[in-house]
């Protein structure tokens, strides 16, 4: 099973001196022209084209040294509500093992792939192209070799290398059947980390990890609702 996350716009900071350790090479090609563009890019271009705020001029100026810049787990590099509620610290490797993340600029990491800090979105323009067409079919190819996901990813990043067949996730309030929007990284974190800790092999596995870890959960086909 491979649980695919959502990244984070927000990343920590720092890292190690050593080289970028990525997992899954034919999506290679695709990340060496996206940070020979970036790196070449003014940094006045990559904040109107990345929509980066004025006050965050840094992180543009990050994107132009991406090769030399420190790296570190993917794991610990997003942050935020999701990670948070993950808590990877406290997870196995084979936990870790069943993480990926779907990365705007690096396509799929693996929870212990090594990578700098950047500013990249899934609604981003590099080189004045959109991600969707950077990646082409790429993520999905990759996606498609696998035997089961579990597919977390927000839409923009769900846009970036669909994955046919894969179990996806509603988080919707119980007593409105609304879908849940301010906590829903929260929930999705939760459950990832819940699911990280089993291996599944169909929704109805899923669910029944889901529904054994406290979750209330329903199925139709390969999509569970989570009722909070």
């Amino acid at each position: 099973m491979l649980i695919v996350l959502p990244p984070s716009e927000t990343k920590a900071p720092g890292g190690v001196a050593a080289p970028m350790a990525l997992s899954f090479p034919s999506l290679d090609p695709v990340r060496t022209s996206l940070i020979d563009v970036l790196t070449a890019t003014t940094v006045d271009t990559q904040m109107s084209e990345l929509k980066i705020p004025a006050g965050k001029r840094a992180d543009a100026e990050e994107n132009l040294v991406l090769r030399s810049a420190p790296v570190m787990p993917a794991i610990r590099r997003y942050t935020g509500v999701l990670y948070d509620a993950l808590d990877a610290a406290s997870l196995s490797d084979a936990a870790l093992s069943r993480i990926v993340v779907g990365s705007a600029l690096f396509g799929l990491v693996r929870a212990t792939d090594c990578l700098p800090r950047y500013r990249v979105s899934g609604g981003s323009k590099v080189g004045g192209r959109t991600m969707k067409a950077w990646w082409g079919t790429s993520v999905s190819d990759v996606l498609a070799q696998e035997d089961f996901v579990v597919d977390l990813r927000s839409g923009a990043y769900q846009q970036l290398g669909p994955a046919p067949g894969a179990v996806t996730v509603r988080v919707e309030q119980a007593d409105t059947g609304k879908v849940v929007s301010h906590f829903n990284k929260h929930y999705k974190g939760e459950l990832a980390r819940a699911l990280a800790l089993h291996a599944a092999a169909s929704a109805e596995e899923v669910a029944e990890i889901a529904s054994a870890a406290g979750f209330n959960i329903t199925v139709d086909g390969t999509l569970l609702t989570m009722r909070v």
